[in-house]
């Protein structure tokens, strides 16, 4: 009984699974690639241990988070709100190691950084020489991925910082753009615009493209260059006029081969001198079309030295084709 006369019953707690950081981080997994084999791979784990761990988590709950399909998996509506809040619960616990390091030297230890594929074979080589030079008690761990994969990694605290292309919005991390880069067309030795100075973007939609496959933002680049092979991309005839390649490096020796042509990162150029009695660059007419490369980190990272040490070196590179810009950092 309380002071005031009132008589205060505790009710005993149900039980409470007690559920782990890495069932929360499979959970998300499975949601984002709609596979249990993906999923698994995602988080390097073998598919029998993670189904094992979500049909557990499941049945600790008492909900069914996932409606197996014989081709896909599907949210349930009390899923979705779980993932939503496991998301919630993977960010914070990714403060508390943020926290735990502020109070340590932010120049010393491993630095996780995540770059796309269109951007990784040409910065890593010499951004990895200076870096070392630079920051030589930080090493860099670094992963290739896609510009969506590189955000949940981020997100869920697997990578500390990554270097994408800007085409970035609502993502909630802070991002900064670093440098400006040309892009360029790659053609054949004996193709008809081998001798022209410069070609326009509305002349790409009367060739043959060469493209990389869906995922890669670059892809998305090239066909916002001209609306108008946008557009043709969607058409039936679209598997006659355009072929895939996995990597620019494929892509490249494809167009060698005679077989289309290609729009390039200028930083690309220089790797190209194996093929230049085959392939032949071309500028674009001006004004030339543009991709902006940014740096993106998690507003809670506390090492803001690492991510202003690895801007000033990336800004001291001479990549071909790229100018160093001066623009502060934004939250999007």
């Amino acid at each position: 009984m309380t002071a005031a006369g009132y008589v205060l019953i505790f009710e005993p707690l149900p039980n409470i699974s007690i559920m782990t950081l890495t069932e929360l981080k499979y959970v998300i997994a499975v949601a984002r690639e709609r596979h249990f084999g993906r999923a698994a791979e995602s988080c390097c784990v073998s598919q029998p241990s993670l189904s094992v761990a979500i049909k557990k988590l499941e049945e600790e709950l008492g909900v069914t988070l996932f409606e197996r399909r014989s081709n896909d998996i599907a949210v349930t509506p009390i899923g979705s709100q779980v993932i939503a809040q496991a998301q919630k619960v993977l960010e914070e616990s990714r403060r508390i190691i943020d926290i735990a390091h502020s109070g340590q030297d932010p120049l010393s230890g491993p630095l996780r950084l995540g770059v796309i594929y269109t951007i990784a074979p040409y910065l890593l080589p010499e951004l990895i020489s200076a870096m070392t030079v630079a920051t030589p008690k930080m090493p860099l761990f670094l992963e290739e991925n896609f510009t969506s994969e590189l955000l949940n990694k981020l997100r869920s605290g697997q990578i500390d910082v990554a270097v994408t292309a800007n085409t970035l919005s609502d993502t909630g991390f802070m991002t900064q753009e670093i440098y400006e880069e040309n892009m360029v067309v790659a053609v054949p030795a004996h193709h008809p615009w081998v001798n022209r100075s410069y070609v326009g973007p509305d002349e790409l939609k009367d060739q043959t493209m060469l493209l990389l496959g869906t995922g890669h933002c670059f892809r998305d680049q090239i066909l916002g260059i001209c609306p108008t092979m946008a557009r043709f991309q969607a058409s039936a005839s679209t598997v006659q006029r355009t072929v895939e390649g996995s990597s620019l490096q494929t892509i490249c020796h494809m167009v060698a081969q005679g077989l289309g042509i290609t729009v390039l990162p200028s930083s690309a150029v220089p790797y190209l001198a194996g093929l230049s009695n085959t392939v032949k660059i071309i500028p674009f007419k001006n004004p030339t079309p543009t991709r902006r490369v940014v740096l993106v980190w998690r507003k809670s990272f506390t090492r803001m030295a690492a991510v202003d040490a690895l801007r000033e070196q990336m800004k001291k590179l001479r990549l071909n084709g790229c100018v160093p810009l001066n623009e502060p950092a934004l939250l999007r």
